[in-house]
């Protein structure tokens, strides 16, 4: 029409910029294909623990329908404060300074929303888990990544961050062990990592979601270093330790003031994690923790299978010290990480994930999760290594 005005966007601009998630992304190819060997999905291959998946039928004939509180079950909060006391040296009140989440993912969403301002920088070690710079820009934050290097373990390097830090940082995000490197700090880095923080004033979100998956003593959680309780968010749940994905339970622990801003913004989206679910993970709490180390203790046998068979392959691969992820370096192929991947998915039928969907910096890589049977591990890494040596016959 003569006049008319041109159609106003739909979308809001920071969303529309968004990227769709590259593991996603590339597993729309996987599932057009058949017969394929995933090492891709970061999820455990086991089945949740009996106990607990009765623990969640026996709530659900007894009753437990019905909403919770905002901040969660008062029972399930004062669980996870006891084993953060008695397994992380961690001290909470569950009454003020604990929130249940539908998954960690949700506590991060609430993290970032209520802490940071339009316009200041969040700093977050890189690769990292895919939705970390995006729930920034979500919340209209300046995402900061501080490239981790191969040379030190995948570990945050202090003098990498120290330069990272400008009068608009406002909050510091770390994620260890890692996904997708599998890396974990030890105390020295962790100490000097808490000096930063509090001389700078910075605010810390610490996503410890893997602590459990720990194969070696690594550093307590940076929460527990001097100056650093009052400034720091603890996340962490179910979904990796207890093999819990599905029941979308998470939670944080923190200064009194960040939880109660996190439970408003959660009051007006999600309301309260499912009662059925939190039922759940407080038997996980008091039962689970034998079920949690066997399946620890045979990932870490996968993990040992896998490393030498990468290694052995040509792909230089370093030992993962926590998660249940490796992080080979593939540029001895010549290939970048998404042609390493789509043509091993091609060529061979195993699928493993492009470095670069989780961060620039992580080009020359790919991960590959031992959340895997180990018959699947060894059938993979064999064609892995078939198709390395095609590369070099080429």
């Amino acid at each position: 029409m003569k006049g008319s005005k041109s159609p106003r966007k739909r979308v809001a601009e920071h969303i529309s910029s968004l990227p769709k998630s590259g593991i996603r992304d590339f597993f729309e190819l996987v599932n057009t294909m058949e017969d394929v060997i995933s090492l891709g999905i970061g999820e455990p291959d086991f089945i949740t623990p009996w106990r607990i998946r009765e623990n969640a039928v026996y709530s659900l004939e007894k009753g437990y329908t019905s909403y919770t509180s905002n901040l969660g079950l008062l029972s399930l909060r004062k669980e996870i404060c006891k084993y953060l006391k008695s397994d992380f040296g961690l001290s909470y009140a569950p009454e003020k300074e604990c929130i249940v989440t539908v998954g960690v993912s949700e506590a991060l969403d609430l993290a970032i929303r209520a802490i940071i301002n339009p316009g200041e920088e969040v700093i977050y070690n890189e690769p990292c888990y895919v939705s970390y710079p995006c729930e920034i820009k979500m919340a209209h934050g300046i995402p900061v990544p501080v490239k981790t290097r191969e040379e030190h373990q995948f570990a945050i390097f202090p003098n990498d961050l120290r330069k990272a830090i400008t009068p608009k940082t406002k909050l510091l995000m770390l994620n260890f062990p890692c996904n997708p490197t599998g890396a974990v700090l030890d105390d020295k880095t962790a100490a000097e990592i808490a000096e930063i923080a509090v001389e700078n004033d910075l605010l810390v979100i610490t996503d410890e979601i893997y602590s459990e998956l720990s194969y070696e003593k690594h550093a307590p959680s940076i929460a527990s270093y001097p100056g650093m309780k009052e400034r720091t968010l603890f996340l962490h749940g179910f979904s990796k330790a207890f093999a819990m994905t599905g029941f979308r339970i998470g939670y944080a622990c923190g200064p009194a003031d960040l939880i109660d801003a996190m439970m408003k913004i959660h009051q007006y989206s999600m309301l309260c994690a499912p009662i059925t679910a939190q039922k759940a993970a407080e038997e996980a709490l008091k039962h689970g923790k034998k079920d949690m180390a066997k399946m620890r203790e045979e990932y870490r046998e996968r993990r040992n299978v896998i490393v030498k068979k990468l290694n052995e392959a040509g792909l230089k691969c370093l030992m993962p010290k926590g998660a249940f992820y490796v992080f080979p370096n593939i540029t001895s192929t010549g290939l970048t990480s998404m042609e390493f991947a789509t043509r091993l998915l091609r060529e061979q039928k195993v699928a493993v994930v492009p470095g670069t969907a989780f961060g620039p910096s992580g080009e020359g890589y790919v991960r590959a999760a031992y959340a895997a049977s180990m018959e699947n591990i060894i059938e993979a890494t064999e064609k892995i290594s078939l198709f390395v040596k095609s590369l070099k016959q080429a």
